[in-house]
């Protein structure tokens, strides 16, 4: 080996190697300190790509968590205020119910309507519920409501109760039950009819005198010389009317059902409640014919056209990934318990009362309807949740697959280029020694 001075391979060689080996150190350091071994498009340029994606799913993924236990809780307010309005409603029908015994006074009857009067008020103030500002329940979070020529919707009552060939020409004294057993009205019963709108009993006074040739519409026409008859005839078939989303709405078991509706659509046309009842000529009620006769339910609801203010609620990490939700008018007004200037249904007298608890129950339909829809989504956001958090979970260990450090490996390797380097520096000092030794031959 030649002995010089002026260049010292050796010790560039081991100057060269030591700093590998500080470069390979300071990079185990790095893994160990962050706990990464991806820190960065240097280390492993794909593997970082496919990481920061994932990293930014996983971040989605826990913000739709989220999302939906932030929705979860408005509509658990939504639900807490169908729930005092459900409470409130089984009060008003008892009230109701008691309201119609003719045991009570007028004084009585007047004492029952100031309870109505106040719980009708907190059924509009349930329906001002507010989550995070946004008033939920006074119809402002409506779907879409298209009904019948852009209009809205009208108050649609069916009774499937009668015989299939049931029509309005059908002779009253001829009706059958759906089973075809005649339902026995005679030539001098009575049918009234009776029907809430804006919170106002409208009735037949002295009710319409079955005749031979009496016609079953004829119950609802009472007079053809007036036109403020609110109640109009409807169908004889399975098709009922239009729906809120302009389609036609059908019977459920797709027979035929009688079905009439409210003239007007929209809630100034809203029929609350319809009750028929028929009496012997000694004005006593017919109860088996009853149970047929007073089985209009509401199958379509009065709403005003509304475009579409449902809510959405994210749950998703793409766009679109939503769930939609309408809340309906739960306001009094909107139930058919109250007129639009807030005064309350009238129970004042026999017939009203009477007539009020069918109005009742039609409110608690709608009420039901709401809550049903509020669970059902309500129950659809715990599955999504938990898939949500699943999916988290599972991104969360692909990543770390990629990206975490295996600290052992990493310590390993970390003492391993110590101790090489530790190494590197003594021998840099034993190759500057080797110059050193040259000096000896120059003495």
């Amino acid at each position: 080996m030649a002995m010089i001075v002026k260049n010292n391979i050796g010790a560039k060689k081991t100057l060269n190697e030591l700093n590998k080996n500080e470069k390979a150190m300071s990079k185990d350091l790095k893994k160990l300190a962050s706990g990464l071994k991806i820190g960065s498009a240097a280390d492993d340029a794909s593997g970082y790509a496919i990481s920061e994606r994932m990293a930014v799913q996983i971040r989605g993924l826990d913000q739709d968590s989220q999302n939906t236990q932030n929705s979860q809780a408005l509509m658990k307010t939504a639900s807490g205020a169908l729930d005092s309005t459900m409470d409130i409603l089984k009060t008003l029908k008892e009230k109701a119910i008691n309201a119609a015994n003719d045991t009570n006074t007028d004084a009585d009857r007047a004492t029952i309507q100031k309870e109505v009067n106040q719980a009708i008020q907190q059924i509009d103030e349930n329906a001002q519920v507010t989550y995070n500002g946004k008033t939920i329940l006074d119809g402002s979070k409506n779907s879409e409501v298209v009904g019948l020529s852009g209009k809205g919707t009208s108050t649609y009552l069916t009774n499937g109760y009668f015989s299939d060939d049931t029509d309005r020409i059908s002779t009253i004294v001829d009706l059958k039950s759906k089973t075809g057993e005649n339902l026995n009205i005679l030539p001098g019963d009575r049918i009234i009819v009776s029907y809430v709108k804006n919170g106002q009993t409208y009735s037949n006074e002295g009710g319409l005198e079955v005749k031979d040739g009496s016609m079953f519409y004829e119950m609802f026409e009472w007079d053809p010389c007036r036109d403020d008859i609110d109640i109009t005839d409807g169908s004889y078939t399975a098709e009922i009317g239009i729906g809120a989303n302009g389609e036609k709405v059908y019977t459920q078991d797709g027979k035929s059902a009688i079905s009439y509706h409210a003239k007007n659509p929209g809630l100034d046309g809203q029929i609350a409640g319809l009750t028929i009842r028929v009496e012997d000529s000694e004005g006593n009620p017919k109860k088996s014919i009853n149970r047929i006769m007073d089985n209009f339910t509401e199958t379509i609801r009065a709403q005003d056209p509304s475009p579409d203010n449902a809510m959405t609620f994210q749950v998703g990490t793409k766009a679109n990934q939503s769930i939609r939700l309408g809340f309906t008018d739960m306001r009094s007004y909107a139930l058919g318990l109250a007129s639009k200037d807030g005064k309350a249904i009238d129970i004042s007298s026999q017939v009203s009362a009477n007539a009020a608890i069918s109005a009742f129950d039609n409110a608690v339909e709608k009420v039901l309807a709401q809550q049903t829809t509020l669970g059902a989504v309500t129950s659809r956001m715990d599955y999504t949740n938990a898939n949500i958090v699943t999916a988290s979970e599972n991104v969360t260990a692909s990543k770390s697959v990629i990206s975490d450090a295996d600290m052992a490996k990493e310590m390993t390797s970390f003492t391993k280029n110590n101790i090489i380097t530790q190494a590197a520096q003594s021998m840099l000092a034993q190759a500057n020694q080797t110059s050193s030794a040259v000096l000896s031959l120059l003495q």
